[in-house]
């Protein structure tokens, strides 16, 4: 059986990403970029669709595992009845190469250590030739994909699998290096485990080290931050939403898809996530803009890491999934989806960072102008919604929201950086749209609004109201959704996105709670000044992060597992968010709600000096990248 999600660990050179399991196994991994096919995915299958075992070859170790300070060099610690060691993994690049590094030190006694490697290309379905060079490398080839072993230990074959069996003493150090390369490159040269392992040490604490350490709860930040530079790409500076895919919202469901991607909505929550804690970001808005550029009516809700706009939906059959929940989907076909709140998320995106100072010219104003103007013809639409349902599109109340915070900030920008603009139709608009919410997405009887027009079921999108400035939040209709959210979608204290079994989706019923929702109900009783709530909740959340701090993207309060693709980009910034929320007025929350129309007055952005950071991000840097 699989080892629970939370039982992982990941390791990445900002390139790609591997998940380290507690018992030494790297059960996943793609070469050599996030959603590339994966060499290792045991995770969605068993140990024969690749994995890489490392650790004491008698069973009943006692385990224990830690970030070495703030980087992603993993430390797993293995005591047994006759010594301990500890492995250290980690990542690097070349030009043109990723390495995955496992470093074994022995501290005490010895240790008899067992390597088995078993790679499988194209999602477990290739099982690679292999061959000995003449320096006695090993080199696993099928295809353009190459992999080479570098180790000290004899190796032989078994049953299709590397086999490395050594002894470790006190003060002795035994390392592994996997490397992939094109196998029509010439091969790289030999590597050096401990020099790299310096590289990558001094890359991460360097990037590391501006941030500030105040507040209560500045190790999860920093943990965080980490986490989502890891899942970005240092060359094209894109985020993906998870390393994975098809880890389940339910054990034994279908509710199973890529997150190897780039969405538009994570991009903006991440812009106010990294300008609150005093990163620039640039990188990822100039990725921004280079994904949305072209013909307003081809806006697509997600791309792929360099902004590719094909990410075809498809199924693998002989991978078994998770925990047996099938199917194992490659692509996502969401991508195709018509969702009205990413024209939203770009304007609210493209509009904090001109306020942070972000470089910004005429043809990014240009493209802005000629994406409201297409939002102008369609945003009275139904659409397929933030939860990228597939039972059918509805005029879904957030989608509508965010058609209003699109026009909203095109207003602002005009107004504020004297951008020529049609302000009268836009404001007419804006305000159209914020009297047919309020008209068709509210149900009196329920004193709230509502998921989409014409029904009474609740969404918990619908806390995002108050946060994006659409009302305030002292507003008697915010005041109601937020406690018939707390009322019908809280469960053991924490928040499902809406009820499954309504059909809404289009799926099968059962997911766990979702964690960006149950932080933007933190936000919310900030808003409100339940200061104390906010801490109990907020509080309640970190208690769910794994012994590594990381979380994916939802969580089951009855089987106490962590569920969905991890680590999940979503759930850190919104944790990043809410950390920033309850330190004082000026967070994400009053930044993004201030200014509107309806709250009145204005904020600038960053009115009040970060207290987790101040350098910028070294976009395109990676470790090991020189």
């Amino acid at each position: 059986m699989a080892s629970r999600i939370e039982d992982y660990a990941a390791i990445g050179n900002c390139e790609t990403l591997a998940l380290v399991g507690r018992d030494g196994s790297i059960d996943w991994l793609c070469f050599p970029r996030f959603d590339s096919a994966a060499c290792f995915s045991a995770l969605l299958g068993d140990s024969e669709q690749g994995r890489w075992l490392v650790a004491p070859a008698s069973d009943g170790a006692e385990i224990s595992r830690r970030y070495r300070d703030d980087t992603l060099i993993l430390e797993t610690t293995f005591k047994t009845a006759s010594g301990s060691v500890c492995v250290v993994d980690f990542m690097s690049r070349r030009e043109g190469v990723s390495d995955l590094v496992r470093i074994v030190r022995g501290i005490h006694g010895t240790v008899a250590m067992r390597s088995e490697l078993v790679a499988r290309f194209e999602y477990g379905s290739v099982v690679p030739w292999v061959s000995r060079k003449e320096d006695r490398r090993l080199e696993l080839t099928a295809g353009a994909d190459r992999l080479i072993l570098e180790t000290r230990v004899p190796l032989r074959g078994a049953n299709r699998r590397t086999i490395g069996e050594f002894d470790v003493a006190a003060g002795d150090e035994v390392a592994f290096t996997l490397s992939w390369s094109r196998s029509y490159r010439p091969v790289p040269p030999p590597f050096r485990a401990t020099d790299a392992l310096a590289e990558v040490e001094l890359f991460w604490s360097s990037w590391a080290a501006p941030i500030k350490r105040s507040g209560e709860w500045s190790e999860a930040v920093v943990r965080s931050l980490l986490t989502l530079k890891a899942l970005s790409h240092r060359e094209t500076g894109g985020i993906v939403a998870a390393g994975t895919t098809s880890l389940p919202e339910k054990i034994g469901g279908t509710r199973n898809w890529d997150y190897r991607f780039c969405w538009l909505r994570d991009a903006t929550f991440t812009l106010y996530a990294l300008l609150e804690a005093g990163f620039l970001g640039e990188a990822l808005r100039l990725w921004l803009l280079r994904a949305v550029a072209g013909s307003p009516d081809d806006l697509q809700i997600m791309y792929g890491v360099a902004g590719e706009r094909r990410l075809v939906e498809y199924e693998v059959p002989w991978l078994s999934g998770y925990q047996k929940s099938e199917p194992v989907r490659i692509g996502n076909a969401a991508a195709g989806q018509v969702q009205l709140d990413v024209y939203g998320e770009v304007l609210d995106a493209l509009y904090v960072a001109r306020r942070a100072g972000l470089a910004a010219n005429a043809a990014t104003w240009g493209l802005e102008c000629a994406l409201i103007a297409h939002l102008e013809t369609i945003w009275d639409q139904p659409d397929d919604g933030i939860w990228e349902v597939r039972g059918g599109r509805k005029h879904f109340t957030h989608s509508k929201v965010m058609a209003w915070v699109a026009f909203d900030r095109a207003v602002r920008s005009s107004e504020e950086f004297g951008l020529e603009a049609p302000l009268d139709r836009w404001r007419a608009i804006r305000d159209r749209i914020h009297r047919r919410v309020c008209d068709d997405g509210f149900d009196v009887k329920q004193n709230s609004f509502v998921q989409s027009f014409g029904v009474t079921a609740l969404d918990a999108s619908l806390l995002l109201l108050p946060i994006v400035g659409f009302l305030p939040a002292s507003d008697p209709r915010v005041l109601g959704t937020l406690a018939a959210i707390e009322q019908n979608l809280v469960r053991d204290g924490f928040v499902l996105r809406y009820h499954t079994t309504a059909g809404t989706d289009g799926l099968p019923p059962g997911e766990g709670a979702f964690l960006a929702c149950s932080f933007w109900l933190a936000d919310n009783y900030v808003l409100q000044g339940r200061i104390d709530e906010a801490r109990a909740l907020f509080t309640r959340l970190l208690s769910l992060r794994n012994d590594v701090g990381l979380l994916a993207e939802e969580y089951d309060p009855s089987s106490k597992r962590q569920l969905g693709n991890f680590p999940q980009a979503f759930s850190h910034l919104a944790l990043i968010n809410t950390a920033r929320n309850l330190m004082g007025a000026g967070g994400p929350v009053d930044q993004r709600s201030a200014g509107s129309s309806e709250t009145g007055g204005t904020k600038g952005f960053g009115s009040r000096a970060s207290s987790v950071g101040e350098a910028p991000i070294k976009d395109g840097s990676a470790p090991g990248s020189g």
